[in-house]
């Protein structure tokens, strides 16, 4: 599930450009992180932030190929849009049927999906906490969703249980992924959340609902003492989700960290380069409680 080959570095004078693009996209942190990246890793990359509107996300992309940017960056709402624009995908981009991760080459578009592998690598190396055998829940059954399940399957949890709120996206998406499930030895299961039995060690809300500032999409049952609750959302919009965890004796963590580790992930794809991400997470963590006070 590992990314194709990465092009070489260029050797111009004027940077690379690359972006973020998304609707919205003004609150995103992924200009801050690919900046930093760019400075320890001494890469001419020059990375901002387009906003695309909701009906007109392929004729954006297609400009920014057209103006010689090298990549972008995709966020909500555009990563199912995404894949149907890739001449090229990678494994972990096929299976989850969405990109986060474009790269322009050749005149043709290659799409990656480093979602997965940041959400794994801020669990596992940031947090130390190995998924091999854990009983895992995933709330959400969308794009963000679609993008982690591969990854966290190939971590080889004891039983994964996929809940959303429309059931049959549930369904299809466990089933898009049973084959890679059998091959990780992976319970995976769709339940209806109003049917939802048992308590996890790592619960992870994929859904918009930390966006929309709604409620908690599952009862505090899931929660064993002690588990990880992740939302997969950061700063204000993740403020619910974490409270409720803290309230019901979880171990609180946002997005921060996976959308770092999913940015390292893009930059090794478009670079070859990988970037010393637990440096720039710490330091972003940092800046954004400085900003705050």
């Amino acid at each position: 599930m590992s990314a194709d080959a990465p092009p070489i570095a260029s050797t111009a004078t004027e940077p690379d450009r690359y972006c973020v693009v998304g609707h919205p996209v003004a609150h995103s942190r992924s200009p801050w992180i690919h900046a930093r990246f760019a400075a320890l890793t001494g890469e001419p990359v020059a990375y901002g932030a387009q906003l695309l509107p909701l009906e007109g996300f392929a004729d954006g992309i297609r400009r920014l190929a057209d103006a010689g940017f090298r990549g972008c960056n995709v966020t909500v709402p555009f990563k199912f849009d995404a894949i149907a624009l890739c001449d090229r995908l990678t494994d972990r981009a096929r299976i989850a049927g969405a990109a986060n991760t474009l790269r322009f080459e050749d005149g043709e578009i290659h799409g990656d999906n480093t979602d997965g592998a940041g959400l794994v690598a801020d669990i596992e190396r940031n947090l130390g906490l190995p998924i091999a055998g854990r009983e895992v829940l995933l709330v959400g059954a969308g794009g963000a969703a679609a993008g982690v399940l591969g990854p966290l399957l190939a971590a080889r949890p004891g039983r994964l249980i996929v809940t959303n709120r429309t059931h049959m996206r549930a369904v299809e998406l466990v089933a898009a992924h049973q084959p890679l499930a059998l091959l990780s030895e992976t319970e995976l299961v769709a339940q209806a959340q109003p049917a939802l039995e048992g308590d996890f060690d790592i619960v992870i809300n994929a859904t918009a609902s930390s966006l929309a500032g709604g409620m908690v999409p599952v009862p505090s049952s899931v929660l064993r003492p002690g588990a990880l609750a992740l939302d997969m959302m950061y700063g204000p919009a993740a403020q619910v989700f974490l409270a409720w965890a803290l309230r019901h004796g979880a171990q609180p963590r946002d997005g921060l960290g996976m959308l770092v580790e999913q940015a390292a992930e893009a930059f090794l794809y478009w670079r070859g380069v990988r970037p010393p991400s637990a440096q720039v997470l710490g330091e972003l963590r940092a800046h954004l409680a400085a900003t705050a006070a």
